[in-house]
């Protein structure tokens, strides 16, 4: 053990004067010898226990050492304070969190106190955000000291611990751990932050751990000091409580392996709050007889050279000095907490906080003990009488304890009663909890859980039976093969003991975020910080106020996570807005990431805005993310200025893109965009007019490389072509040359099918290659045996042609439909799977329009279907044949003359008084036709041409 040197000179150097500890440590002495046959490591450890003690006991500032979510320590803090009344209390916790502490009145316990920072400085990018959390729970000793220093006048609270900064500078050699997620929201109320306790107080050394749980016949950490930490300490007086608490403390200190890091942290803490201390001491001049310490038993233990009120800090370089914080921005607030999540995230067994709170109530109930309550505290009863001021009278000046250590150690365990009735009311209230589950149980289980827990009771060296045989009992008698309901039996327990206590933060402790969210949804008319789902009804329609309601709602269901504010009707898109709208809203279950919205703003608009500059400015961004930014600032923002301002970062993003890895995404955004601005704008924004005519060169540009590049999907081709073709007039108005686009696909010379496919479907689009063309390619490939193993590919490239060149759905009905008629089945049957998984993964979102083509086609009945002749295996007419014949009577329209009331109307509007040509006259010539028949015989000959 690398403690051990230490050890062997502690034990060298027992020439001590006299101490009320000197019985104690010759006994133990001789126990050391007796066993171990000499002065050795066994020794030193349990003379250096005794040491500890008294150092720590007659420190003239009274330290007193507590455990975390303690009854026990909840109980002897509150006899305590009621006996000193001290004047100043000394906390271990966050220094920077104190101003916190007095808004823990206007919430319902458990709560977390919260320092959060998302923008960080002096730390590494990838740790953002960083995020400390102090759960407080009634049954704790801090509580107790913080409702008595904040309800008392004239007392003082400080916290004296490492800021939330120094929590991550000094854990700066790795990276915060990352905790999975929980399959229950409760235990995930604190999310990844790193967990600050007082008094975290568990044996670092494995076996040791291993060893107490064995011979206590218990299954976990949470159960062993349960039965014989809290039980024993529960009646004792002060002075023995302490003198435990600082054996046990320096036993798991001493018994620590040799984690280095982690104790050199530890040491530092103990450094910081006594250096933080003496500095008050000194500023105030506060005598240490009036103040109290409250730490952890582990810190109370501590053998650093800072330790006590006479401690030394030693000079230069190798003394302890406390860095300053880094520039990072720290937010600090309440968050609800719940018993689970302070299991989860401090590594208790499942339901030990449950029975904490059980056992804090028995203990109250017993011994009569006044607790410490904030007044106003919601959750708790009516406040208690007025205020009363620290007493004047002398302090307690402390003296030399006595050795209560002793005869704590020689005292045989008290044997607890059976009390019948309480676990006859435990066993029908599991049996009444099972069948309401859905569990077979009945009278028969209940007896069976009350025989079964006296059994293991026994069979662990217990009179009583704890909540923890309870529970193995219930489970052994109560749970079948299968569980029936959400809960099984061990989770029922837990329920009936006490539940899942979830915290609540108050509106007036919130951040002014989201008291402000809640005020602008104030007409719903609902408790919208109350866990569980609430549904909103709104009708703007009959309700036009309730419009900015429906704006909050939209920009919650942006900003928070998924389920805090769901749409069950209506929908908001560019140029859409619903008249009645549903929502389910679950705001007090998502209350902490509500509260952490408030670290970055004041308002919704303001985190948005935020937010969605910092994704269009952040190094990772591409276009299709800079105008999703932008479309979101128009559809929860409103106005121009913010939507041009990311939109001219989208033209900046584009330019600087030298992958077509987000064109569909791209051309998606861009179309809807472009239809939203022409339909509301008069005239289309400067950026977006910039952003169509660079994209057009800037695909342009990337095309042949993107044909001919392996890791360019055909989608993303096909996107980019899309953007091209559907984009084409508005560039060209814009300036951009037709020849660039031309050039491009000429210079592309792709090896893949689907991709010369795409390609074709483009030089069809382009005018390069005729239809009639095309088709004799598609019959070369299906004429070609080494080809149609690839000839799904080739459909793929053609059904995703359909972007770019949806005029083409023809011509893709035709190719499968040629596959299928002339491939023989030895062909055919292989090959069908392979073209419906490509299709499937390949062009899902385009089969509707291939679908739609083929119904055109294709006969609607199954009768004609025998007799039907597919358009592209007709016989070609020639022109000659399609000219249309004289008709015998009169050429013109023959609906204008027999329903000339339209016709009438807008001649007497043009004010034309020539009337109707007479029945049966031979119609005009077109005088410009005739005078100029150069323009119609050009077109006739570009016809024929094609």
């Amino acid at each position: 053990m690398s403690a051990a040197p230490e050890l062997h000179e502690t034990a060298g150097t027992r020439a001590a004067p006299a101490t009320p500890f000197a019985a104690l440590r010759g006994q133990l002495h001789e126990a050391a010898a007796e066993f171990s046959g000499g002065a050795d490591a066994l020794e030193g450890i349990l003379l250096g226990m005794v040491d500890d003690v008294d150092r720590a006991a007659g420190e003239p500032l009274e330290i007193f050492p507590v455990c975390h979510h303690s009854p026990a320590s909840a109980l002897a803090m509150a006899r305590r304070l009621r006996e000193k009344q001290p004047k100043v209390v000394y906390l271990e916790l966050c220094e920077d969190m104190a101003p916190l502490l007095t808004e823990l009145r206007n919430c319902r316990l458990p709560v977390a106190v919260q320092a959060f920072a998302s923008e960080i400085d002096g730390f590494p990018a990838d740790w953002a955000p960083l995020s400390v959390v102090a759960p407080i729970t009634e049954a704790s000793a801090e509580y107790q000291a913080v409702a008595y220093a904040l309800d008392t006048p004239g007392v003082e609270l400080v916290l004296v611990d490492r800021s939330s900064d120094h929590v991550f500078q000094w854990d700066a050699r790795r990276a915060p751990e990352t905790k999975p997620a929980e399959t229950e929201a409760e235990a995930a109320l604190h999310g990844e932050a790193v967990g600050v306790e007082i008094g975290d107080l568990r044996p670092r050394f494995a076996e040791l751990e291993e060893h107490l749980l064995r011979h206590g016949k218990v299954r976990h950490w949470s159960e062993w000091w349960h039965q014989y930490v809290e039980v024993p300490l529960g009646d004792s007086d002060h002075d023995t409580y302490r003198q435990v608490m600082f054996l046990i403390g320096s036993l798991f200190r001493r018994l620590a392996p040799g984690d280095g890091e982690r104790l050199r942290v530890d040491e530092d803490r103990e450094r910081y709050m006594w250096i933080r201390m003496r500095e008050h001491l000194a500023a105030t001049g506060t005598d240490p007889a009036d103040c109290l310490y409250v730490c952890g038993a582990f810190h109370a233990a501590s053998r650093v050279e800072e330790f006590g009120v006479a401690g030394t800090t030693a000079p230069g370089p190798a003394g302890f000095t406390i860095s300053p914080r880094t520039a990072t921005t720290w937010q600090y607030g309440l968050i609800p907490s719940s018993h689970t999540a302070i299991e989860a995230q401090f590594g208790l067994a499942s339901g030990s906080v449950s029975i904490a709170a059980t056992q804090w109530a028995k203990n109250l109930k017993r011994t009569r003990v006044k607790p410490y309550r904030l007044e106003g505290q919601a959750g708790t009863r009516k406040a208690k009488p007025a205020k009363t001021a620290v007493k004047a009278t002398a302090p307690v000046v402390p003296v030399d304890a006595e050795d209560r250590l002793s005869g704590f150690l020689r005292r045989p365990p008290v044997v607890d009663t059976l009390d019948e009735a309480e676990l006859l009311g435990w066993s029908v209230d599991i049996v009444r909890a099972a069948r309401r589950s859905g569990y077979l149980a009945s009278t028969a289980d209940a007896i069976a859980v009350f025989e079964t827990s006296i059994l293991l009771a026994g069979m662990r060296d217990r009179a009583k039976p704890t909540p923890y045989d309870f529970q193995d009992a219930a489970v052994t008698c109560i749970e079948k093969d299968s569980v029936p309901g959400r809960r099984d039996v061990r989770r029922l327990v837990e329920i009936m003991m006490g539940g899942d206590r979830i915290g609540q933060v108050g509106y007036d402790a919130l951040p002014p975020l989201a008291r402000d969210v809640h005020d602008r949804l104030a007409p719903l008319e609902l408790d919208l910080q109350q866990r569980g789902v609430r549904r909103a009804l709104l009708d703007m329609a009959s309700e036009p106020d309730l419009r900015a309601c429906s704006d909050v709602l939209w920009m919650l269901r942006r900003l928070m996570p998924p389920g805090a504010a769901r749409p069950i009707m209506g929908e908001r898109r560019l140029g859409e807005r619903s008249i009645q709208e549903s929502w389910d809203l679950s705001l007090g279950t998502h209350q902490r990431a509500l509260i952490e919205l408030g670290y970055e703003g004041v308002s919704l608009e303001q985190v948005l805005e935020q937010r969605l500059r910092r994704t269009a400015h952040g190094p990772q961004a591409t276009t299709a993310q800079v105008l999703a930014a932008v479309e979101d600032a128009m559809l929860y923002l409103g106005g121009r200025r913010l939507a041009d301002e990311l939109g001219t970062r989208a033209l900046e993003v584009l330019a600087a893109e030298r992958t077509v890895d987000g064109a569909p995404e791209v051309l998606r955004r861009v179309r809807g965009l472009l239809a939203y601005y022409r339909t509301s704008e008069a005239v289309l924004p400067p950026w977006i007019e910039s952003f169509v005519r660079t994209g057009y060169a800037h695909y342009c540009t990337l095309l042949p490389t993107a044909f001919r590049d392996e890791d360019a999907t055909v989608g993303q081709v096909a996107a980019m072509l899309g953007f091209l073709f559907s984009m084409e007039s508005l560039a060209l108005s814009l300036g951009c040359d037709r020849t660039q686009l031309e050039l491009s696909v000429a210079q592309s010379h792709p090896q893949d099918p689907a991709k010369t496919a795409l390609l074709w479907a483009a030089q069809v689009q382009l005018g390069t290659l005729s239809r009639t063309e095309l088709r004799a390619r598609c019959d070369e490939l299906l004429g070609n045996p080494l080809v149609v193993p690839s000839y799904p590919r080739y459909l793929s490239g053609f059904v995703h042609a359909l972007e770019p060149v949806p005029g083409l759905a023809d011509v893709v009905v035709e190719a499968v439909s040629n596959a299928f008629g002339r491939l023989p089945d030895a062909v055919l049957l292989p090959w069908l799977p392979v073209l419906i998984t490509t299709l499937r993964s390949n062009a899902a979102e385009l089969a509707p329009l291939l679908i739609r083509e083929a119904g055109r086609i294709f006969p609607a009945r199954l009768a004609a279907l025998d007799s039907w002749i597919p358009p592209w295996r007709q016989p070609a007419t020639p022109p000659a044949a399609r000219t249309r014949p004289h008709a015998t009577g009169p050429r013109g329209a023959a609906l204008l003359p027999a329903h000339p009331e339209t016709c009438d109307a807008l001649a007497e509007l043009l004010g034309c008084a020539d009337g109707w040509e007479p029945t049966g006259t031979a119609p005009r010539d077109p005088s410009l036709t005739a005078l100029h028949p150069d323009t119609a015989q050009a077109v006739a000959a570009l016809l024929k041409a094609s």
